[in-house]
């Protein structure tokens, strides 16, 4: 049995693998010759309206499934060794492959119809891979998952809908009327919000931190590369709809809120898998807030590397929780560098790349991505949550090295004291190259000449001058001794507010089935546990065995009792008659 579920690991693998290369070879392709491929095949037609599937394969579509396919490859190739003692492993691999089919339904389509089979698929998909370790836990946040990624379905129904007006779904034929139509609103705004909720923006956000309940793998897959940045793919798509609308001033903030409150919340949580989650939120704001400036190539840039180190994160975050004994909080950790240093390398290069420090993946894109704020006219709000969250990004990645690596050996943890997996670090070192070298690659790729930003030197040095003071700041929390801690007592209201992503999960799970759920059990209680109990079936139960109870007593007792009964009753009627 073990060898069926090891070739289908490494079929897998290598099919994947295969496809990502051959992506790769047709990229040079036609990036070279500034080719673009539309495939069409009709399903049906009615009235005039034709149900076509389409295929789109321009350099973007092509580029991010190899991205995708590697990204997914390498994940298999990891569960291979991180889910062995799992019985189900077929299933897991299964749906994993699954996922990645719903992806490239979203990727090459130009129709808004086989998008929606993408869509759909991501969101069914998801909630499967969530539940996979079947406890509550796993399905209330299944549940919030599913439903918060239903309203984008729902979203992006209407959007179908409204598109039978132009006589076609192939939307890419039609961006250039839809933008001087006045319909055009309609159908971005429903986008917009569509793409809102896959990639967990404020106020959809509490799903994306609730999702890692999924095993560490799909955590990997699904909230660095995927699932999380269909929405942000989605409007890079559409992004000809999205100008000169309130709606993207409105987006703009609400993702700078987003990147701002995931960093905040970041700094007081403890569960590893949680504040890698959590900096994968505020990476998904920094790519909406560029979006919504009207500059898609740069977002696609640093969805791009993004992928790649936070993929590698959340492999070494499995590697440190299998070590631990399935244990997620970094209280427990401590000196992990001593007993897994290979993963300890590639977790501090990926957090390294996450902050942006120069020549690594990250530097790349959102370097550009901070000197292009500082160029472009925006107020001062919006460019001091940018830089405040860039702050907060070095903030806990600092605290989280701090936490696993620099202090001492916790005693209260229980490491499994084995030597690294060679087919899990295998699988993390293709991802560490490319978390080193992607930045460089997609940028001279991506790019036909290389940006060159002039700006006066304090801006140009805003960005390393926030980072220092965020690194600075994350180690002397982490070094804060019980002295400090009372003081922190003192604003106890606030930092629980601060924790708890500003009470969103509160406000969009219980906030929303609080009211429903009482009266549910209000009703239980009165109506149908109640009166209706007393009136109806129990009421009628207890009359009826009260009078049997008293029949069958005179029954099963002495004759006397029954002779006394007997004369009682002649005595009664006898005298009843003398009345009358």
């Amino acid at each position: 049995m073990n060898n069926i579920k090891y070739s289908i690991c490494f079929l897998s693998f290598f099919f994947l693998f295969l496809l990502s290369m051959t992506n790769f070879i047709f990229l040079m392709y036609f990036i070279m010759n500034n080719i673009i491929i539309i495939l069409e095949w009709e399903i049906m037609s009615f009235n005039s309206m034709s149900v076509v599937i389409s295929i789109l394969l321009d350099w973007m579509s092509l580029l991010f499934m190899m991205f995708v396919f590697m990204i997914s490859s390498v994940v298999i190739y990891y569960s291979k060794s991180y889910m062995s003692s799992e019985l189900n492993l077929n299933r897991f691999i299964i749906l994993v492959l699954l996922f990645v089919t719903s992806m490239m339904f979203l990727i090459i389509s130009p129709n808004i119809i086989s998008i929606l089979l993408g869509w759909d698929g991501l969101g069914l998909v998801s909630y499967l891979l969530v539940i996979y370790y079947q406890n509550f836990k796993s399905y209330n946040a299944g549940m919030l998952t599913a439903l918060s990624n239903r309203i984008g379905d729902v979203l992006i129904l209407m959007v179908i809908s409204w598109m039978m007006n132009y006589g076609s779904w192939n939307y890419i034929f039609y961006l250039e009327i839809m933008n001087s139509d006045w319909s055009m609103e309609m159908i971005s705004v429903m986008i917009i919000l569509a793409a809102m909720t896959k990639s967990a923006q404020i106020p959809f956000s509490s799903w994306l931190p609730a999702a890692m309940a999924a095993p560490t793998p799909v955590s990997a897959l699904v909230h660095s590369s995927t699932l999380v940045t269909a929405g942000v793919y989605l409007l890079i798509r559409f992004n000809m709809l999205l100008e000169n609308i309130f709606f993207l001033k409105f987006l703009l903030l609400l993702s700078g809120l987003t990147m701002f409150m995931a960093g905040v919340s970041a700094n007081y949580e403890f569960d590893l898998k949680k504040i890698v989650a959590l900096s994968t939120l505020s990476q998904l704001g920094l790519m909406m807030s560029i979006l919504s400036m009207g500059i898609p190539d740069l977002a696609f840039f640093h969805l791009l590397t993004h992928a790649m180190f936070k993929a590698l994160l959340f492999m070494c975050a499995g590697v440190i929780i299998h070590m631990m004994g399935d244990m997620q909080d970094i209280r427990f950790m401590g000196g992990i560098s001593i007993y897994i240093p290979l993963t300890s390398l590639c977790l501090n290069i990926s957090n390294l790349a996450l902050c942006g420090i120069p020549f690594l993946a990250g530097f790349y894109s959102k370097d550009l991505i901070l000197e292009l704020v500082s160029f472009s006219n925006l107020n001062w709000l919006i460019f001091l949550l940018y830089y405040i969250s860039t702050g907060l990004t070095m903030f806990y990645t600092i605290r989280l090295i701090m936490y696993l690596m620099v202090n001492d050996f916790n005693l209260l943890s229980v490491y499994n004291l084995y030597e690294e997996d060679f087919v899990m670090l295998k699988s993390m070192f293709v991802l560490l190259f490319m978390s080193i070298v992607s930045g460089s690659l997609l940028s001279w790729m991506i790019f036909p000449y290389p940006y060159m930003i002039y700006l006066p030197l304090n801006l140009k040095m805003m960005v390393i001058y926030v980072s220092i003071l965020g690194g600075l700041l994350g180690y002397l929390i982490s070094n804060m001794n019980i002295y400090s801690m009372n003081k922190f007592l003192l604003t106890y209201n606030l930092s629980n507010y601060l924790c708890l992503m500003w009470f969103m999960p509160n406000l969009s799970t219980y906030g929303v089935s609080y009211f429903f759920l009482n009266y549910g059990q209000n009703l239980l209680k009165n109506i149908d546990m109640g009166w209706s109990e007393i009136y109806s079936g129990l009421g009628m139960m207890k009359i009826m065995k009260k009078y049997s109870n008293f029949y069958n007593f005179y029954q099963v007792n002495s004759l006397k009792i029954y002779l006394f009964s007997f004369i009682l009753w002649m005595i009664v009627s006898i005298f009843m008659l003398i009345l009358m």
